[in-house]
């Protein structure tokens, strides 16, 4: 599979990258005032020139529309993205929002604000523009030049878009949806259109994980080794009303009993995690 290839290239380069990094303390991602201010500036501000993407990066065909509102000018990618099953999907701009939704709801803070809006008359997703960003294929090109935090804060990065991407089932993480910025403090988490899968393997095996479908070439899983305590306690407490009402109708109640069945599974792990090395070990 394709994205397995993609994933182990990313996962393989998060904990090269990591251990060249220097002692530094990380900044945290998206807080709420910022996400409360920059879902209102996408839902309100008037849509100026508008560019469609194309190319082997932009297979949704995406757009990006200038957004201004007072002084403020910024960027937004919107898609609408529907595809089922048999176009090759499913693939739909509604689990962009989800995506979002299950972020602010577990307080992570890596996927950038994204909201409904229409346009051109259409219903789709608009997600704020990364500026001042890099893609970790860019990066990786570049090398582990000027690093700026210590290899345990990034190893926990990578932990928890581990356990993000597998509670939502992405198998199209890859080189160029992680974003880092801020001096390589932040990263983020971007393009979620291909996620929230119910069919197997997807129903019932995790992408990462000690079972997971990611793995290193010599067959070493990527397990969820150091997670926020704070996290955790926040997939313990999802239910399927939290996360209906957190995602409203973007997700179907078969899509919402998946995460939950996923959510069991990333439980499960950690939980053995901690017997067998102590819950100092694993959560910090």
């Amino acid at each position: 599979m394709p994205f397995r290839i993609q994933g182990r290239r990313v996962a393989l380069f998060l904990v090269f990258w990591g251990a060249a990094f220097s002692t530094a303390s990380a900044q945290v991602g998206f807080t709420e005032p910022e996400r409360a201010g920059w879902e209102t500036f996408l839902l309100t501000a008037k849509i100026g020139e508008a560019v469609q993407l194309g190319g082997p990066e932009a297979t949704t065909k995406p757009w990006k529309l200038t957004l201004a509102t007072g002084n403020v000018t910024r960027f937004g990618l919107w898609k609408d993205v529907d595809r089922g099953v048999d176009e090759g999907g499913p693939d739909g701009w509604r689990y962009e929002i989800a995506a979002y939704r299950l972020d602010v709801l577990l307080g992570l803070g890596m996927v950038p604000p994204t909201v409904e809006r229409a346009f051109r008359g259409r219903r789709g997703s608009l997600q704020l523009w990364m500026d001042a960003t890099d893609s970790l294929k860019n990066r990786m090109a570049k090398g582990p030049d000027a690093p700026a935090v210590g290899p345990e804060e990034w190893n926990r990065k990578a932990c928890l878009q581990r356990a993000f991407d597998s509670l939502i089932a992405n198998d199209d993480r890859n080189l160029t949806n992680i974003l880092i910025a801020d001096n390589d403090r932040k990263m983020i988490l971007i393009d979620h259109s291909r996620t929230f899968r119910t069919a197997e393997p997807f129903a019932s095996t995790l992408v990462y994980g000690a079972k997971g479908l990611m793995r290193a070439g010599d067959g070493t899983p990527y397990p969820f080794s150091r997670l926020p305590r704070a996290f955790v306690g926040k997939l313990r407490a999802l239910d399927a009303k939290s996360v209906k009402d957190a995602v409203d109708s973007r997700l179907t109640g078969k899509e919402i009993q998946a995460v939950l069945a996923r959510r069991d599974l990333i439980l499960k792990e950690i939980d053995d995690l901690i017997r067998r090395n102590g819950e100092a070990e694993i959560l910090y």
